[in-house]
């Protein structure tokens, strides 16, 4: 990436087994699909040469199948799990090389996870729970209460500072984790598919809540999900992962409009393309015949939100970016889109 990286990830490997280190020194074995290294070696490379950089105040989504290796990954990036090789910069410094003392303040000022099951103290009531992390930092009480007060107003938890965990729903319980992790004021939010065991309308409503505090108190979020409707809700940018390798890394709709292989084809096939592709995608050049002086839209507008604008015009709406015309849409570009007569590329 051309902008400033928060984080910045690059040949990671995370090898479990005997000798991991020797895998991702011999070209040999790094040539070897997941199955022939087990064969060969009994060691199994849940992470695979992954690179990629995410930028401050985006929300990063890794996403795959079971056994794809995102949920290590995110490990790898906390060293929860420790890298087999490769480099893991963080703000300028690679954490591989980190003592245990420095990746204990790394994990209480800089960073902080969520998880999928919750991990609260089930003794303590909610605003305990959520002061941890100060305690732990060695806040004083009333320093940690008072922020702990601030973000669970901000989770919408406010009326149940005194309650504990089991008097709570699946739901309540991972915003108390939320606030949690937001209580240190993190410079970036891991989340390891933490939506994962909720009922389908609370995860809707979670999902809500990550984009309401993204837009509010602006994290750096790196998101693991399986879910690509999740993903795509989610995410500026998206890494698809497959048997421990990155597969393609990109918006929505660019792994939309342009999978990189079948694999990702397959992921995408059933999304609504009018919802993720932008006219960017559809638009075509201008014809000597075609009358410009039509309505204007931006090329990141998306398709569905462009269907009325078109369809009403008697002529092509330009795409402008900058005051520059890129292209012109009209019924037949967007129509084909939202009936998904065009078969995916």
């Amino acid at each position: 990436m051309t902008t400033e990286t928060v984080i910045s990830v690059r040949d990671l490997w995370k090898v479990f087994g005997h000798k991991a280190e020797l895998v991702p020194r011999s070209d040999e074995l790094k040539a070897l699909s997941r199955r022939e290294l087990i064969e060969r070696t009994g060691c199994t490379a849940a992470v695979r040469e992954v690179s990629f950089d995410v930028a401050p105040g985006e929300v990063f989504v890794v996403m795959g199948l079971s056994g794809s290796g995102k949920s290590t990954l995110v490990r790898c990036l906390t060293r929860l799990v420790e890298p087999t090789a490769g480099q893991v910069v963080f703000e300028g410094e690679d954490i591989l090389g980190a003592g245990k003392r420095r990746l204990r303040e790394l994990r209480r000022h800089k960073f902080s996870m969520v998880f999928q099951n919750f991990g609260l103290l089930p003794y303590r009531q909610v605003i305990d729970n959520v002061a941890y992390g100060l305690e732990i930092r060695g806040a004083t009480k009333t320093q940690r209460l008072r922020r702990a007060r601030e973000v669970i107003e901000l989770v919408g938890l406010e009326g149940y500072e005194h309650s504990f965990p089991d008097q709570l729903s699946g739901g309540m319980q991972q915003r108390v984790g939320l606030a949690r992790a937001l209580a240190v004021d993190p410079d970036v939010l891991y989340f390891d598919e933490p939506f994962s065991a909720l009922d389908p309308l609370i995860r809707r409503d979670m999902q809500n809540e990550v984009i309401r505090l993204h837009r509010e108190v602006g994290k750096t979020m790196v998101f693991i999900t399986h879910d690509l409707s999740e993903a795509l809700r989610l995410g500026d940018r998206i890494l698809i992962m497959r048997d421990g390798r990155q597969v393609q890394c990109g918006t929505g709709d660019e792994l939309v409009g342009a999978p990189a292989d079948d694999y990702v084809r397959d992921f995408v096939r059933d999304v609504p393309r009018a919802s993720v592709l932008t006219l960017r995608w559809v638009m075509r050049e201008p014809r000597p015949d075609d009358v410009l002086d039509g309505p204007e839209l931006g090329p990141d507008v998306i398709v569905r939100d462009a269907v009325r604008t078109v369809l009403a015009a008697d002529r092509p709406v330009k795409v402008v970016r900058d005051g520059t015309l890129l292209g012109v849409v009209t019924a037949e570009e967007i129509l084909t889109v939202v009936t998904d007569v065009e078969a995916a590329a």
